[in-house]
């Protein structure tokens, strides 16, 4: 009875980031059912996906201070209860806007403020080797998720409906907070409680200037605007110069100007959103760079493989989820066998273990990517890429906070949950962005180089498919107003698989590129087994 009390807690909490995790990857399996069901486009969905992130990303450091201040508890069932609102709000949405209104901004707020709570509150209830197994716990559950999620997902969209999956988090969110009772609280007395508001507005509008802005690339264009559109009321013409890159200036400017003012604040004695004397310790910032970079690279490739199952080999949602499986299992083997590892490998072998074994993945998928390809030979690449997803997942997590005392694991954490969130959602944006501007060129690359389609007929429809790249791929736009023959419809057809196909393999090349950098940047790690240092930040060099 006593053990069953000992790890209650830990189960509320890998439960709490279960569902998290949940929503992105029921989303990721369901795009050609919700974009035909909201009458909208892949570029929508994608918003939805990546502004969901985006919140977490803004308000998580926000959350992660509520809790120190405030009760890290107090926070968890409040987030709770914001997540199951939002829930709701998604599964009776019939608009892209609702929908996000739902997903991305009210459950987004509820994941921000359990995001850091969960991992605060492990790192307060257990030490030393109960810590590693917590966390290796805890990442085995995140891995379930992810591996469950494309399944239960794909089952409810197939034979019910992609509304039902929120409906469940609703029930599940609120078992939370029924179960937040078996948790002791916890609140860093240090401090004042007080909250830096301009340093939230500040890195709120820094971020999302810069995510806008490189969402926004695919239909505006990097430098001159493709089509003439409106911004805030402005008409802005195709062929003028485009907002993207002042938007991603102004996001950086401004972030530069929130790390200014939070040093400000903290010279003056006052408590700041983020403290700069978190990032003096080296186990630490190692452990949130690597964390954001894999982000990047995760987070794009379970954005773009759906895509390709669904439009090349004509899978529905739950058939999506299956062909995931042989990945998203891996990925729960390889987070409960880096416990196992861990009694013979450093934590930083494993996680170089881990990066290996992404970056091969990657490689590896790239490789037999055709339009031809069976499910089978894509399992390699699938099990490599999850595997390695395992192994990382949960001690990274570990290496990251254990170099933070009790007192600070709450704004740690908030730093390190929004650095990961920050990585998914610029990894969304940018493998989006670089999926649908790849399939538009190769679409109309593809049309110019037909050998079936007239001569005198290829600027027409060239024109058409570069208009509706973002649609295209699942069958929901027509190429011209007029019918078009059956040979011109088979060879569009065609065109627009390998296009597809195409796309997705410069996305695996950026992701393993991506990898490969966290690599070379884990030889910062530290290299003995115990990372468990306590330190406070404050005087960590």
């Amino acid at each position: 009875m006593n053990s069953f009390r000992k790890w209650l807690p830990l189960l509320i909490l890998s439960l709490a980031l279960t569902i998290i995790i949940l929503d992105t990857t029921i989303l990721n399996v369901s795009l050609r059912t919700i974009i035909n069901d909201l009458h909208t486009d892949i570029q929508s969905i994608q918003w939805v996906i990546t502004a969901y992130s985006l919140m977490i990303a803004a308000f998580t450091i926000t959350g992660g201070r509520l809790g120190d201040l405030f009760g890290r508890k107090k926070m968890f069932v409040l987030g709770a209860a914001i997540f199951a609102v939002g829930s709701f709000m998604t599964s009776i949405s019939q608009s892209v806007g609702f929908m996000i209104a739902g997903e991305a901004i009210v459950e987004g707020i509820g994941a921000s403020l359990m995001l850091p709570a969960t991992t605060s509150l492990l790192v307060s209830s257990y030490k030393g080797k109960d810590r590693q197994i917590g966390f290796g716990i805890w990442g085995a559950i995140a891995g379930g998720a992810a591996a469950l999620g494309p399944v239960i997902g794909g089952w409810l969209t197939t034979y019910s409906s992609w509304r039902w999956a929120f409906r469940i988090n609703v029930v599940v969110a609120l078992l939370l907070v029924v179960g937040a009772f078996f948790i002791s609280e916890v609140r860093d007395k240090e401090e004042k409680p007080q909250l830096d508001f301009v340093g939230i507005i500040l890195s709120v509008i820094g971020m999302f200037l810069v995510i806008f802005g490189v969402i926004q690339s695919t239909g505006y264009g990097w430098l001159t605007m493709k089509t003439t559109t409106e911004l805030l009321g402005i008409t802005l013409q195709a062929g003028s110069i485009s907002p993207v890159l002042p938007l991603i200036f102004d996001g950086l400017l401004t972030l530069a100007i929130f790390l200014l003012w939070e040093d400000h604040i903290t010279y003056k004695g006052r408590t700041p959103l983020v403290s700069l004397k978190l990032f003096r310790n080296k186990q630490f910032t190692t452990g949130v760079i690597i964390s954001t970079i894999l982000g990047l690279g995760q987070a794009g490739l379970f954005f773009a493989i759906p895509v390709f199952l669904q439009a090349v080999k004509h899978l529905d949602a739950l058939n999506t989820g299956l062909a995931m499986l042989p990945m998203t299992f891996s990925l729960l083997v390889g987070s409960l066998l880096s416990a196992v590892l861990g009694k013979y490998l450093t934590p930083k072998k494993i996680v170089q273990l881990g990066l290996v074994m992404n970056f091969l993945g990657f490689l590896a998928l790239w490789g037999t990517l055709q339009t031809d390809v069976s499910l089978l030979m894509l399992a390699p690449g699938f099990i490599l890429f999850g595997a390695g997803m395992g192994f990382i997942i949960s001690v990274i997590s570990n290496i990251t906070l254990s170099a933070v005392s009790v007192q600070e694991a709450g704004e740690a954490s908030g730093v390190n949950g929004t650095m990961r969130q920050v990585g998914s959602t610029l990894g969304s944006a940018i493998i989006g962005a670089l999926l649908i501007s790849s399939l538009g060129a190769n679409l109309v690359k593809g049309v110019n180089s037909s050998q079936v389609i007239p001569e005198a007929a290829k600027p027409q429809i060239s024109d058409a498919v570069s208009k509706q790249a973002s649609s295209i791929e699942f069958g929901s736009s027509d190429t011209s107003k007029s019918p078009l023959p059956p040979t011109i419809t088979t060879e569009l057809t065609k065109i627009s698989q390998q296009a597809t196909v195409d796309a997705n393999k410069e996305t695996f090349l950026l992701g393993a590129a991506f990898i490969l950098i966290a690599l070379l940047i884990s030889i910062q790690l530290p290299a003995t087994k115990n990372i468990e240092t306590g330190k406070s930040l404050a005087g960590a060099h």
